[in-house]
């Protein structure tokens, strides 16, 4: 009986931690412009990719893209989630962000813009499916002036 329950208590532990280190939001994702929000209008991008690797018990983001007017996008950070401000290079709105995951489908992250009105929270949530990936984002933009966008990414 106590083996089997040491054995069990074993299976328990390598399931836990499996759990815990597992990030769906790994991978390339696509913009779908059609399914996404910016409040207010219009809606800032022409199109977005996202590709999220782990790092180290964290995450390399790298985004690229271009925004409505066609000025390119190009910025990447790299971050454990630990909560803690990284330096976000390239041409983000914010150079820094700080981000935590929630589980295996979600991770949230405050983003900074240094010496300026930017700053916002996130919330990234990939569905059950794993195909979908919703970033919601709350916040003040460069401006000073409050935005709400909601970017719904296909998987890649």
């Amino acid at each position: 009986m106590r083996t089997i329950l040491t054995r069990a208590l074993i299976a328990l532990a390598i399931t836990t931690v499996a759990a815990f280190g597992a990030d769906n939001t790994l991978g390339t994702w696509k913009l779908n412009v059609a399914k996404s929000k910016y409040t207010p209008a219009p809606f800032p991008l022409k199109s977005l990719t996202i590709t999220r690797e782990a790092s180290d018990g964290g995450v390399k983001q790298t985004t690229t893209g271009e925004q409505a007017d066609g000025t390119a996008i190009n910025a990447s950070y790299t971050a454990k989630y630990d909560g803690k401000d990284v330096q976000v290079t390239g041409n983000a709105p914010y150079d820094t962000i700080a981000i935590k995951q929630v589980n295996a489908n979600t991770v949230t992250d405050e983003r900074k813009k240094t010496g300026g009105p930017y700053k916002a929270t996130g919330r990234t949530v990939v569905s059950n499916g794993g195909k979908t990936m919703t970033n919601t984002v709350k916040g003040t933009d460069a401006d000073g002036k409050e935005f709400t966008q909601i970017l719904v990414f296909d998987k890649q």
